[in-house]
C-alpha cells in the first residue's frame, strides 16, 4: 500500500510528519484517530485530527489565465489538524439525506382568501 508522510499541527503530535496510508482515491483518511493507552490501565485516551488542505498553488489572474499554464491554484497536498472536542463523522452528506432541522408543517404558510 502506498503511503504519504502527512504533517500534524496543534495537540500533542504538533509538528510531527508521520507516514499515513492513502485511500483508494489516492488521499489520506479525513480524519485520523490515535489511541494512547492509560497508564494505570483504564480506558484509552484517543486524539482526533481532521484533514485540511495544506497550501495552493500559486493562483493566477483572470487576464493571464490564457498565458500561464503552470499556476492553476491546485492543491498542493495534506495535512492534519488536532480537534479537541473529537466528535464523530456525521456520515455521507447525500442530496437527498434529511436534515435534523425542523421543517416546516406546509411549505405555504400564507392562510387561505
Amino acid at each position: 500500500m502506498k503511503s504519504e508522510d502527512t504533517p500534524f499541527v496543534g495537540g500533542p503530535l504538533d509538528g510531527r510528519v508521520l507516514p499515513v496510508l492513502l485511500g483508494l482515491t489516492g488521499h489520506p483518511p479525513k480524519t485520523y484517530r490515535i489511541p494512547l493507552p492509560d497508564p494505570q490501565g483504564g480506558p484509552p485516551t484517543v486524539l482526533v485530527y481532521r484533514r485540511v488542505q495544506a497550501s495552493r498553488s500559486m493562483g493566477v489572474p483572470p487576464r493571464e489565465r490564457s498565458r500561464a499554464w503552470g499556476r492553476l491554484g491546485l492543491h498542493q497536498g495534506w495535512k492534519y489538524e488536532y480537534d479537541p472536542e473529537g466528535k464523530p463523522d456525521s456520515g455521507l452528506k447525500w442530496p437527498w439525506s434529511k436534515t435534523d432541522a425542523p421543517r416546516d408543517a406546509t411549505p405555504d404558510s400564507r392562510p387561505d382568501e
